[in-house]
């Protein structure tokens, strides 16, 4: 690790913890020439996750496209934004942390349907037209049934 003040290339770590979130190592050091302190973060290396499109098209898994679905779907609704966040996360983990490189979208999907439904009903409805592709009403209506019935 080369210090950031003086250059040299030598150091000691003072302190090391994970991060909150415990994504990361967080590393307080101290450059052995100058006595300068510095923080370094050490993050593990992910190989990118595909996923595989129902039209076959594979594209790498992206949170953003994730989130931003469920923003429309969330639309003029109390979900605040922290909570949709966490849902990413959670889903993001869901899907990085499968041995598969390889996931279909129906996988990513359902883990984001199926934690919609426990946050907010109606976002999950809006979020399943689209998901699904509704064609009708009686697919609305199919969809609202299901989830009256795992309600009761």
């Amino acid at each position: 690790m080369r210090c950031p003040s003086c250059g040299h290339e030598e150091d000691k770590v003072v302190d090391s913890r994970a991060t909150k979130e415990n994504s990361a190592v967080r590393r307080r050091r101290e450059c052995l020439k100058c006595g300068q302190r510095f923080t370094t973060y050490e993050y593990i290396e992910h190989t990118p996750v595909i996923v595989v499109k129902k039209d076959g098209r594979r594209e790498h898994f992206s949170r953003e496209k994730i989130l931003n679905g469920l923003l429309r779907a969330c639309e003029k609704r109390s979900v605040s934004r922290e909570s949709l966040e966490e849902l990413v996360n959670e889903v993001e983990k869901a899907v990085c942390g499968s041995v598969r490189d390889e996931i279909p979208s129906s996988e990513v999907g359902n883990e984001v349907m199926n934690r919609l439904a426990a946050l907010d009903q109606v976002a999950y409805v809006r979020f399943a037209s689209v998901y699904r592709d509704f064609k009708d009403v009686t697919q609305f209506l199919d969809e609202l049934r299901n989830l009256l019935e795992k309600k009761a």
